[in-house]
């Protein structure tokens, strides 16, 4: 009697053991993963960010999680102290970034990483579930030395303001042509905002430009098309990113964007792109023709079509919000959104050409502009 119920048992037990083997075997053949993540003060979002990695459709025993952070202050060690201590795959590291910047930040998570691999993310993100896989498909397929994906721009609160920065950021007129916000079709591009590179490319390259607390990303890919290597945007390659919550911290991020656009610019003065050159003319000429119609009038009447214009542009940004089913409230904000998006960084530029000043780190999580 007992002879049948052993037999019956057998498959049973070796069915876990074959399906391991198999996991295994997939593992070891595919390139091994170290994602890279810069962060400070991210208590809010990171454990999500720790979540959607654990969850990915590429082998979980071939990914290492690296969390470097710029000495937080407010609990985000805790949490991925206690993600790192839980053990399983994928393993978790927490490792200290005193020079609280994002290229600091990158070149320490480098120099630790031990994967073939190595995917940049932001604590503001949250990629999908294929997100690693997809990145890696895309180097195994030789489609570019640096690989990236296309955003879904959500608000970082709740109300309608945060509504209103989340449309203006993935908007053609806050976004300019950067396809990775707009929507692009998969190709070469300048730019993608988190890459994935190779270790050899990365090795061959370079490090991150530590003088660069901001335009980091998009000073690296200038690097690679100027070694004749390909930036390629997979529109596959899927990745929710949190705008900023207010317009406070909406003007300080685009402030430090057009600052810091002097320092890439010294560096690689052909990288400018229409985009980056349209908010600083259009501060310029405003500044200029309103001091000007003070005392002339006749430039009131250039200033007033330059107004207008803008005025004209925000109002078919808007209208093609609410076509495309935007709630009413953010849509109708957007343009306070688009005017802080665009001063800011217009008076930053002409602020950091004027004074050849540098950018002071805001946080060592902070995006940087592409």
């Amino acid at each position: 009697m007992s002879s049948p119920l052993i037999r019956a048992e057998a498959p049973a037990s070796r069915a876990p053991l074959a399906h391991a083997s198999a996991r295994a075997a997939a593992s070891e053949a595919r390139p091994t993963v170290s994602v890279v993540i810069p962060c400070r003060n991210e208590r809010g979002t990171i454990g999500g960010l720790l979540d959607a990695l654990r969850s990915q459709t590429f082998p979980s025993e071939s990914i290492e999680l690296l969390v470097v952070d710029g000495m937080s202050s407010d609990g985000t060690r805790e949490i991925v102290r206690a993600a790192a201590d839980e053990r399983r795959p994928p393993l978790v590291r927490l490792l200290d970034n005193p020079g609280r910047t994002v290229p600091k930040a990158m070149n320490v998570g480098i120099a630790a990483a031990s994967g073939a691999v190595v995917v940049r993310l932001d604590a503001h993100s949250l990629p999908a579930p294929d997100y690693v896989e997809r990145c890696v498909a895309a180097l195994e397929a030789g489609k570019g030395d640096c690989v990236g994906g296309a955003w879904s721009i959500r608000p970082g609160g709740p109300g309608a303001i945060p509504g209103a920065i989340a449309l203006a950021a993935g908007h053609p007129l806050g976004a300019g042509d950067a396809a990775y916000r707009i929507g692009g079709r998969e190709g070469p591009v300048d730019t993608v905002p988190f890459g994935a590179f190779r270790r050899e490319t990365l090795a061959r390259v370079g490090p991150f430009d530590e003088d660069l607390t901001v335009n980091q990303d998009y000073e690296l890919n200038t690097r690679i098309r100027a070694e004749g290597g390909v930036v390629w945007l997979d529109p596959a390659i899927r990745c929710v990113y949190f705008a900023r919550p207010g317009l406070r911290a909406l003007w300080r991020q685009y402030w430090r964007y057009g600052l810091g656009k002097r320092q890439m610019l010294s560096r690689h003065p052909r990288s400018i792109r229409l985009r980056q050159v349209a908010p600083p003319l259009f501060v310029a000429s405003l500044g200029g023709l309103s001091l000007a119609a003070t005392a002339v009038r006749r430039a009131r009447g250039p200033l007033g079509l330059l107004a207008g214009a803008y005025a004209a542009a925000n109002a078919i940004a808007v209208g093609g919000m609410l076509r495309r089913g935007a709630q009413r409230g953010p849509a109708l904000l957007a343009p306070v959104a688009f005017t802080t998006m665009h001063v800011a960084w217009g008076a930053g530029f002409l602020t950091g050409l004027a004074t050849r000043g540098s950018v002071m780190p805001e946080s060592s999580a902070a995006t940087s502009s592409t």
